[in-house]
């Protein structure tokens, strides 16, 4: 349960500062933009071919271009201009940029969300049984730990992907199966692998912060009342252990969000993570075309950019209102 104390200190420092509500603000309309992609895209974006009549991709407003085309055997320049009908312009292979966005946010979002919830399922277990019990299970485990840590994040993402592959799960879409977005794609394609492995890559920092407020838990005099009524090991770390280990885990569940997105966009970039709706494989097809086609990969690294922002910023709220140390009356002191 949610203590008064923490309640107060949500409201004081979300009342504070403009921070935390500009986060909320920015992550909710990523989040409705991602769950109603279906609805919100005005084209199918798998589908290619959207090129203007002149032959190149459809540019967004303000970013209208000359291009060299030959007809007749001459060779001549021609101009291409934006259409309403292509909010963001259209990429490199005439696929609707707009429609793609919304796409690659649902992407993001499910990888860092289930990510996230397996990172810590495997990490928080993990860290409490070393902190609790201490001794040698608490070296021989925590030596694991500094094993994984040792591997750069990105690199050892490369090396867990060459081993489980990068074939996405396909879940149907449940607003195409109602009938609500005619002409989108049925199903909604998640790398699955790259969800295993971003949770590998991730789960030690969870194991770390649980394994240290363990440590600082298991000499308190309720646990040791526990013990002394004989209640066994695993119900007084579900009881007792973890619910007072949760502060510290959410604040690190939102910061490692923000790093999730940003290996999952990585992993996409270099064409590893099973699905071309993500923004890391957007900015990849955009790259080449950085000088005259610019809005192909700034749109996608916009997006990265708000929403880690975002994350970031709430997971800032979450660590000063969580903060042990402070006493809501006390804030601003």
């Amino acid at each position: 349960m949610i203590s008064d104390r923490v309640k107060s200190n949500l409201k004081r420092t979300f009342g504070e500062s403009l921070l935390p509500k500009l986060g909320l603000v920015l992550l909710v309309v990523i989040l409705v933009m991602a769950a109603f992609a279906p609805v919100l895209a005005t084209h199918d974006p798998t589908r290619t071919g959207y090129f203007h009549e002149n032959g190149g991709p459809y540019p967004p407003p303000g970013f209208d271009y000359t291009t060299t085309v030959a007809a007749d055997g001459e060779i001549g320049e021609v101009q291409i201009t934006s259409t309403s009908e292509h909010l963001l312009g259209t990429n490199t292979v005439g696929q609707d940029v707009y429609s793609r966005f919304l796409y690659g946010a649902r992407v993001s979002l499910l990888v860092s969300l289930f990510g996230v919830t397996l990172a810590s399922l495997i990490g928080v277990p993990f860290g409490l049984i070393a902190g609790y019990y201490g001794g040698r299970i608490d070296d021989g485990l925590m030596r694991l730990a500094d094993v994984m840590l040792a591997f750069p994040a990105l690199v050892l993402a490369l090396a867990l992907i060459g081993v489980f592959g990068s074939q996405p799960i396909r879940v149907p879409d449940p607003i195409v199966a109602a009938g609500l977005a005619p002409g989108m794609p049925p199903s909604i394609p998640i790398p699955g692998s790259v969800t295993i492995v971003v949770a590998l890559v991730t789960w030690v920092w969870f194991a770390r912060v649980a394994r240290g407020e363990a440590l600082s838990i298991r000499n308190e005099a309720y646990i040791k009342a526990a013990k002394s009524f004989g209640t066994a090991d695993w119900r007084i770390l579900l009881k007792h252990v973890l619910p007072n280990s949760l502060t510290p885990i959410i604040v690190l569940a939102t910061i490692q969000m923000a790093i999730i997105i940003l290996i999952e966009a990585s992993l996409a970039y270099l064409g590893f993570s099973g699905t071309t709706l993500s923004w890391g494989y957007e900015i990849e097809t955009g790259q080449d075309v950085l000088r005259t086609r610019p809005w192909v990969a700034m749109v996608p690294g916009i997006g990265i950019v708000l929403v880690v922002v975002s994350v970031n910023l709430l997971g800032d709220w979450f660590r000063d209102a969580l903060d042990p140390n402070i006493e809501g009356s006390e804030r601003g002191a």
